[in-house]
């Protein structure tokens, strides 16, 4: 076998090998590409997109029984510089209520309140409950499908599974990315404008960068 002859089988091989892990991997990152292409879009377009939030308002009273309850948590909250879950029962009475999830999130205590944060992708929304009347007081802000999206592409207020979803995919890509430019690599002796083409990609990015924004 002529070392021409091996060369050839070499680069068979390895062209083969990374045509299968780019399309693999192009295939992994097609939604997810989609996606975070139209929300790059709307995102940079987002003064010009007009927004209608929903704002949606809710009030409720809890009984004394309940209000005992959380008075006698609250040293133990604010012990905790303040922030704390909310007890088992005030979950379960605000699911009764309003529907809403509480788990696993820490609310700040005072001596007259407890104030509860719940941000989510698309919205807003916190939950307010008076320590000296057992008032409570629910306000929900929807901002549209478009928002939710724009923040998906942000990894706002979505939780573990979608930071760990962005990385896995921003693996990916750069996995689809590396494969491509060294198909790119392979393929260039017969096709000229292979590496000028590569370079604009470079450049032109690199130039509105240093000439536009400041």
């Amino acid at each position: 076998m002529t070392a021409a002859s091996t060369d050839n089988r070499r680069r068979a091989y390895w062209l083969k090998t990374l045509h299968e892990w780019h399309w693999v991997s192009s295939a992994l990152c097609l939604i997810g590409l989609l996606l975070f292409g139209i929300t790059g879009f709307t995102l940079n377009h987002a003064a010009s997109i007009e927004a209608r939030p929903k704002v949606t308002s809710r009030t409720a009273t809890v009984d004394d029984v309940l209000r005992a309850a959380l008075l006698k948590e609250l040293p133990a909250a604010k012990a905790r510089k303040g922030k704390a879950e909310l007890p088992a029962e005030l979950q379960a009475w605000i699911q009764a209520q309003w529907a809403v999830d509480t788990a696993g999130r820490d609310a700040e205590w005072s001596d007259d309140e407890i104030y509860l944060s719940l941000p989510r992708p698309g919205g807003d929304a916190w939950l307010r409950l008076s320590l000296i009347d057992g008032e409570a007081e629910y306000e929900r802000t929807d901002r549209g499908w478009l928002s939710y999206f724009n923040d998906l592409h942000k990894g706002r207020s979505t939780g573990a599974a979608w930071s760990w979803f962005i990385d896995i995919f921003a693996a990916a890509t750069l996995v689809f990315s590396i494969t491509g430019l060294f198909i790119l690599k392979m393929h260039a002796g017969s096709r000229p404008f292979t590496w000028p083409m590569v370079g604009m990609g470079l450049v032109i990015p690199v130039l509105l960068a240093l000439l536009f924004i400041h």
